[in-house]
């Protein structure tokens, strides 16, 4: 299975990303400070200090995310609720910035970004709804002819999805 190395690997890469993104912010916030910079007038000291709470914010985002990976990787259950909304908007966030990325740092960064994004997305996708196709195979239960959750009558000539029985033409 590859479900729990996945979220193992989900919970280090958002760590590792949280810090690196909080320290980068920190870091340009003292260049800021340090330098008397301005942009169009700006108070060089709430450019710094701005910096430096927006990369402890988007830190400690990508720290939350990284706890919900964490999470999903020591119960081995999918995420649910406010844990899977998190990893969604990590991963739409990991997309918006390989886009940005692609155009101001480069293909490097923007490789980067889309390995995030496929890891958070394989993290989601991996973890089967407990109702989904395999249970209900395991269990024996029904399935529509929809698919898992369907509908759709289940006929009792096949299996589910094969449709009706083939009829012989009158001799």
């Amino acid at each position: 299975m590859v479900r729990r190395p996945v979220a193992w690997i989900v919970a280090v890469v958002l760590f590792a990303e949280a810090f690196g993104v909080a320290a980068l912010n920190w870091f340009l916030g003292m260049v800021v400070d340090r330098q008397k910079m301005s942009l169009a007038g700006l108070d060089p000291d709430m450019m710094s200090t701005s910096s430096k709470a927006g990369g402890v914010v988007f830190g400690l985002y990508f720290a939350l995310c990284g706890v919900v990976a964490l999470i999903v990787a020591l119960r081995g259950r999918r995420p649910a609720g406010l844990g899977r909304v998190l990893l969604i908007s990590a991963a739409v966030v990991h997309g918006l910035l390989g886009a940005v990325a692609w155009g101001l740092v480069g293909w490097s960064a923007f490789l980067f970004m889309v390995v995030v994004l496929g890891l958070i997305v394989l993290l989601l996708m991996t973890y089967d709804r407990e109702d989904g196709p395999a249970a209900a195979a395991r269990d024996g239960g029904p399935q529509g002819v929809d698919g898992p959750g369907g509908d759709g009558p289940r006929d009792a000539s096949g299996p589910a999805g094969a449709g009706p029985a083939p009829v012989a033409p009158p001799a």
